[in-house]
């Protein structure tokens, strides 16, 4: 019995894991994508962080300045991309067994996993910024 039960769900399992897969690879993406976006808008924001360095603001405030302009954009994104979510759950409904399509706890947690990947992809180049010699950053252009 165990054996047909199986052979039963291997389709389903099989159907899981691609889901899976393409959810880690499309988190992967969505790190490399914002981390890749902040890196070249704080390269090209290094004479503004310069002179707000220049100026007596502190790595915390600069880093605290790029990551809370990067949570609003990946606030909207979440919600946007969290009702798209709830109206695809038709889709993959059949697929499902044991929750159900809208089980909050799963939207909870994907969502802050979502969050969190994007708000260390735009610490990183914050931080790197922090690192920027006031007079080095106005010298450059």
């Amino acid at each position: 019995m165990a054996s047909i039960k199986r052979d039963g769900l291997a389709d389903r399992r099989f159907s899981m894991l691609l889901l899976m897969t393409y959810g880690l690879v499309g988190l992967s993406l969505c790190a490399v994508g914002i981390y890749g976006l902040l890196a070249q808008t704080v390269a090209q924001r290094t004479r503004e962080i310069g002179i707000r360095m220049a100026l007596g603001a502190r790595g915390s405030d600069v880093v605290r300045h790029v990551v809370l302009g990067t949570t609003m954009t990946v606030l909207a994104g979440l919600v946007v991309g969290g009702l798209s979510a709830l109206l695809a759950t038709r889709f993959v409904e059949h697929m499902l067994f044991g929750v159900t399509p809208t089980e909050p706890l799963v939207y909870v947690s994907v969502l802050g996993i979502v969050l969190f990947v994007a708000l260390l992809a735009a610490y990183l180049p914050a931080r790197r910024a922090t690192r920027i010699d006031p007079l080095e950053a106005l010298r450059a252009e």
